[in-house]
């Protein structure tokens, strides 16, 4: 059974809206979320599934339909504010949905089969898809999950402090705990920090961060689904309180309910953060084209 690609794209929606495409980065406007969708197919996942907003499917059917037609199975999986769904009878006034792992939650019902979760707007490279495709097809269980952990020094911008969720692995390289990290950035000399209550602390660049690249089975809709009950319970109250998939993770490996195997990737990672990363990301996949990791014209 071939895996499932989910994106998380709640998000993007007001970039969307005004059928605009999200920004341009390949040579031919390919969006970011081209990229991570022919590496996908490439490496052999066997469906995409967009979780957006569900006054937003006309507009992603009309963008991705004609590419991806033949290529590869499609769906979509609304995010809304509904709780009913969840067995959650109250309605709370929020702007905003409920986070990542209620993103996730939502595809209960649509996804049977291994999948892997990843952002729509962030570049991850074909490696990580390759190496979690073959996680997925051959060691993932209802107790065995993954994510893909990336080099810290390969995940920051020259132009600011980003937030990073920093990975500590055991012997075994499975995760122990993921600690969000606010303000991380590079030093003057190219070492890697984290700065808290004005305090730095050094990073080893090899550092594992998590870049929102996870693989689970379908169980992880069952576990997850009290905890989100649970949170909603503790946090109605509090409109920006969001259900983020390492919260899942956390209390999963804690409860020893599931392993999170981290996958290392020497992958570059690369994500508009700051309005001065834009031509950075261009000329990275520039370079990818220029030699050969993809082609000119990514649907031609």
């Amino acid at each position: 059974m071939k895996p499932t690609l989910l994106i998380l794209a709640a998000g993007m929606a007001s970039r969307y809206g005004s059928m605009k495409q999200v920004d341009g980065f390949g040579p031919n406007g390919e969006t970011i979320i081209d990229y991570s969708i022919y590496d996908a197919i490439k490496a052999g996942f066997g469906k995409i599934s967009f979780i957006i907003r569900e006054e937003f499917q006309d507009n992603f059917k009309a963008i991705f339909e004609p590419k991806l037609a033949g290529r590869v199975e499609t769906d979509y999986v609304f995010q809304s504010y509904d709780l009913k769904p969840f067995g959650i009878d109250k309605e709370v006034e929020r702007a905003k949905p409920w986070g990542t792992a209620h993103a996730v939650l939502a595809a209960r019902n649509q996804v049977k089969e291994p999948f892997c979760v990843i952002n729509a707007d962030d570049f991850y490279g074909y490696d990580s898809f390759e190496k979690m495709a073959k996680f997925l097809t051959t060691e993932a269980s209802d107790d065995t999950y993954s994510l893909v952990g990336y080099q810290v020094d390969k995940t920051l911008s020259e132009y600011g402090s980003v937030s990073r969720g920093v990975c500590k692995v055991d012997d075994n390289g499975n995760m122990v705990e993921i600690n969000e990290r606010t303000q991380v950035y590079f030093k003057p000399d190219g070492s890697v920090v984290y700065e808290e209550g004005g305090v730095e602390t050094p990073l080893p660049n090899t550092t594992r961060v998590s870049m929102n690249f996870w693989g689970f089975t379908p169980a992880v809709f069952e576990q997850s689904l009290p905890m989100f009950q649970r949170f909603v319970e503790a946090n109605e109250d509090k409109p920006k309180s969001e259900f983020f998939i390492p919260l899942v993770a956390d209390e999963l490996i804690k409860s020893g309910t599931a392993s999170f195997k981290v996958i290392p990737t020497a992958s570059k990672w690369f994500g508009v953060t700051y309005k001065e990363d834009k031509p950075i990301v261009q000329k990275c996949i520039s370079d990818l084209v220029n030699s050969g990791v993809y082609p000119e014209n990514l649907w031609a």
